[in-house]
């Protein structure tokens, strides 16, 4: 009897326990249904920049919200591998292609409404998300579209300043860990798939030039180097820590030099220090989406769970407070793509992650 009653208090906690537990796959496919819903401009294949079309800036997004949607959608293939959910956002991305010299690429609005800026930023976050997929599937399309963007954004290198990556085409004002980061999360991912050694030099040489000009006494990054006169834009956002964290990541496993490792943990603490105040994070859900990027890449190598707890409050916390009534996330009134592509990817990964 006392075996039994035992077993019923085991089996009454546990099913306490299971229920307790966030359905993170119930809210991606919520956000998912909602971003066609209202972002969505079937006729043309292409999504719309925020739900008040009648101030929107554009008739369609900007490239920078479907660098969050594509990596969203990769999040939401590794949940479910045999749905297609890349493939018609990166036909939307195609109509953002640009072949001009020196290297095509990717800019900032449609190519049909005329030429325009080609960030390098943009076109890094597209190549990171394929890497990815490539990963993933080992479909060689992606693999070919990151070599594409590689090729594209050293058009944005030179040795002013003894290396480093400018911020956009053309614009030789500033080199900005937005660009130096991802630049060296594309290239250590092609040494991964391809063992050429010109992308470890590659990634190698623009992670110490950005740990040199732009990681910060705090132990997180500067914004930017600005090139006129050498003078640091101390602006600190939480995605610049992602990619480096991530980098330092990648380092390790591609090296196996400790010393990664090492700076890995001490980026995760102080970015933590930094940037969780008031128990929150800075209101740009994207920019902490690539944050948590970082640390899921460390979990990994690592296991440690608590060290993402922070961020698992932070996603939890932005659904029960910063939630309207129809399911759109953000402080404000109008709700933006880039947003609602920013926590997909973050309840996607947590889904994955099964914490």
């Amino acid at each position: 009897m006392k075996r039994f009653s035992l077993f019923l208090l085991l089996a009454c906690t546990m099913g306490i326990t299971n229920a307790q537990k966030t359905d993170y796959t119930s809210r991606v496919q919520l956000i998912y249904r909602n971003i066609n819903q209202y972002f969505s401009s079937s006729t043309h294949g292409l999504f719309i920049e925020t739900t008040d079309t009648a101030h929107n800036e554009k008739q369609f997004s900007y490239l920078w919200p479907l660098c969050a949607l594509i990596q969203a959608a990769n999040e939401m293939e590794v949940l479910e591998p045999r749905k297609q959910y890349l493939s018609p956002v990166l036909k939307s991305i195609e109509q953002y292609y640009n072949p001009n010299p020196p290297a095509p690429g990717y800019q900032a609005y449609v190519a049909r409404a005329g030429k325009d800026t080609r960030y390098i930023d943009d076109n890094q976050w597209i190549g990171i998300a394929c890497m990815d997929a490539y990963n993933r599937t080992k479909k060689q399309e992606y693999l070919e579209l990151s070599k594409v963007i590689y090729r594209f954004m050293m058009t944005g290198y030179d040795t002013i300043s003894g290396g480093g990556l400018y911020w956009r085409e053309n614009d030789k004002t500033s080199k900005n860990t937005c660009s130096n980061g991802p630049g060296v999360l594309v290239a250590l991912q092609l040494y991964k798939a391809t063992g050429e050694k010109q992308y470890l030099n590659t990634g190698l040489d623009i992670f110490n030039w950005t740990n040199k000009h732009l990681l910060s006494p705090k132990g997180i990054y500067f914004d930017a180097l600005r090139m006129k006169n050498m003078h640091i834009d101390s602006t600190a956002y939480t995605y610049n820590v992602g990619t480096m964290l991530q980098a330092n990541v990648l380092l390790y496993q591609i090296t196996k030099n400790k010393a990664y490792l090492t700076d890995a943990e001490r980026l995760t603490d102080a970015a933590r220090t930094y940037f969780y105040k008031e128990n929150k994070l800075p209101n740009h859900y994207w920019f902490n989406a690539v944050l948590l990027r970082g640390y899921i890449e460390l979990y990994k190598v690592d296991g440690n769970k608590k060290r993402l707890q922070f961020l698992v409050d932070d996603a939890e916390r932005i659904w029960n407070t910063e939630r309207d009534e129809h399911n759109l996330f953000g402080s404000k009134k109008t709700k933006s793509l880039i947003d609602q592509a920013a926590m997909l990817e973050v309840y996607a990964r947590l889904a994955h992650l099964k914490l």
